[in-house]
Formats: structure tokens, sequence, C-alpha cells
């Protein structure tokens, strides 16, 4: 809005075309989203103190997450809402991904948000039910993939990319629907596995959306793609203030839910910002590099799984306790030292997924 607003003066006061830059709104969204959620976090948790919507610890966890019992939970609010807010004062509005991407935030935001509501306000402890969960999310991951997949403007509809290898395409025809699914559900849902500690998932949150936010700007800039020999897709780089604005978002809230954290995202945070990168790796034809940037996001859901195979069929655990972060903190390690080394395997892979721009 803001973006439409003064670039239009441009033509009666030139220095206002700096707002045509791609790389200018995206600066601006990262330092209004990040100050969104810096100056009204104070106030948020206030309130939901206030409201009680407080973290209810479970008893069969580590007996150092109980003093974490009465922390503000539900900050995924304030997260996504400034997203939502800093898009729309710097985005280009008329670009189709923005309103794809604005619908992800908002559909698995809700989705978080009445399971937060279950768990707290109705005392019930699991939340939504599972089979609901499931199935709200797959509704709107189908209706994204659906929306893409008959997508008038894009060639590369059907088509999965192969990462190091020049622009080596499989058509996956009609399969490429449900696969969509797949990966948008699955990065919701791991993304709300790993967030268990002050600070884990929202770090490795903003270091992928740093790393795809590089990867998105190359893959919308004709001349990066042609000379980097990647797919350019016309628009998606407008994508790139939106990466900007979560990377703010999650920095301004990172300042609050750093160990010990003073309130926590909730799964109106996690499942939100889960589906937000799994559309965004959808949408841009990086869903394979989806399994490096967020490899951490991925060995959190494979340890989940193996955990409950394991035991059903042996009745023997594999770890201590899953998701896999449980298991480092029962061993022995201090909370933060498990936050750090987790961060610094994601960055790591976050570069690791950049190198699959120009091994080629």
């Amino acid at each position: 809005m803001l973006y439409s607003l003064f670039y239009s003066l441009h033509e009666i006061f030139s220095p206002f075309n700096v707002f045509r830059y791609i790389t200018f709104r995206t600066a601006l969204a990262i330092v209004t989203a990040f100050s969104i959620n810096f100056l009204l976090a104070p106030w948020v948790i206030g309130r939901l103190r206030q409201f009680s919507f407080t973290q209810h610890v479970r008893y069969d966890g580590p007996v150092t997450h109980l003093d974490k019992t009465g922390t503000p939970t539900m900050g995924g609010i304030l997260i996504l809402s400034a997203i939502i807010l800093s898009v729309l004062m710097w985005g280009d509005i008329s670009n189709k991904y923005i309103w794809i991407m604005l619908t992800a935030v908002f559909g698995f935001g809700s989705i978080g948000l009445v399971d937060d509501y279950l768990k707290i306000k109705k005392q019930n402890a699991k939340g939504l039910k599972a089979r609901y969960k499931f199935a709200a999310q797959i509704v709107l991951a189908l209706a994204i993939g659906l929306l893409l997949y008959y997508n008038p403007g894009d060639p590369y509809a059907s088509k999965l990319s192969i990462p190091f290898f020049k622009k080596w395409l499989l058509d996956m025809g009609w399969f490429y629907i449900p696969f969509s699914v797949f990966v948008i559900v699955g990065a919701s849902n791991a993304v709300n596995l790993t967030d268990g500690i002050d600070g884990l998932a929202i770090g490795l949150v903003g270091i992928a959306t740093l790393a795809n936010g590089a990867l998105v700007y190359i893959s919308g800039h004709s001349g990066f793609a042609r000379y980097l020999q990647v797919l350019y897709l016309p628009g998606i780089g407008e994508l790139t203030v939106f990466c900007g604005a979560m990377f703010g978002a999650t920095l301004g809230f990172l300042w609050y839910n750093s160990y010990p954290a003073e309130i926590f995202m909730g799964d109106v945070g996690s499942l939100g910002l889960g589906g937000t990168l799994g559309t965004l790796a959808v949408i841009t034809k990086h869903e394979l590099v989806l399994l490096i940037v967020g490899g951490i996001f991925v060995v959190e859901t494979i340890s989940v799984i193996l955990q409950v195979v394991s035991y059903k069929i042996t009745g023997k655990r594999i770890f201590k306790m899953a998701p896999l972060h449980h298991h480092f903190e029962l061993k022995g390690w201090p909370e933060p030292k498990v936050i750090v080394r987790f961060w610094i395997i994601g960055i790591i892979l976050a570069l690791l997924s950049l190198t699959t721009l120009k091994v080629r």
C-alpha cells in the first residue's frame, strides 16, 4: 500500500523512484516487521498473561522445563501479524504470489490458533484433534497446490527442479498436486515439532528464510537466473519482500523468545511459519532445496517417527525422548547449548543450500 503510494510520487519527486527496487523494499520490510515485534511484544506479553494465555508444561518432559509453566504463549499472533502488515505496506499487492503467501500465513496460523485456544482456554491437553488438524492443513495445502498447478503464467507448474543440476526438471504431471500438499503440510508440522525449547524453532526459521530470500531474488531476476543457469520465474522476485518481512519478524520475536523465553509462539506461530516455508518452496520450485535448508526440521521429524515406530514394534525407544532436541537435553546438554549447536548446523545447511546455485 505504501509502496504504491510512494512510488506513484516518483514523477513529482524523482528520489521516490527508489521504491521500485525490490532490494530497497525488502530492507524496509525487514525493519518494519522487526519494529512491530520488538515494540509491541512487551504489551502483548502483558495482555496474554492478563487473559491467562500461558504455557502448561507436561510432566513427562525434561524436568528443567517445569520452570516454563506460566510463560505467555500464542505469541505467533504477533509474528504473523507483523509479516502480513509489513508485506501489505511494502509489497506489490497486485502480485498473485504475494496473496498466495498471505493466504498460507493466515490459513495455517488460524489452524494453530484454534489448536492453542482449545489447549489453553478449554483445558484440552491435546488441543484440536489430530484428524481435524491434518484435514484442515490438507484442505488448505490442496487449495494452494491447485492454484499453482493451474497457474497459466507458470510453464513449470507440474515440474520438480533437481538441485545441483542445470535445469534438470522432472515433469510430475497431476501427481505434483499431492506432492505439493505433502511438502506444505510436512513443513508446517516439522516446524511445530521443532518448537520445543526457547528460541530454537524461530531461530532456524529465520536462518531458512534468509537463505530462501536469496534463492527467491535470484530466481526472479532474469539476469542472475541466466548467469547462474537456474529457473527464471517471472513475478517471483516480489516474494523477496515477503521473505524480508518474515526474517524481520523472526528477529524481533527472537529478542523475547531467546533463552530464558519471555513468550512462546505456540502452534499459531509454528504451524503458520512452517506452512509458509513449505508454500514458498512450492511456489519457487525449491522443494528439494527445502530438505537441505530445513535439514534440522527434517531430522527432528524423522526422530519422532522412528521413536514411535520403534516403540510400537519392539517396545523400546531409540532416543531418550523425541523430538531430538529433548534427547540431547536428557543426555545432560544445557538448553542454550542445544539451541546454539542446532543453529550452527542450520547455518551450515543454509550455506550448503546456496551452493546449489553454483554447483551445477
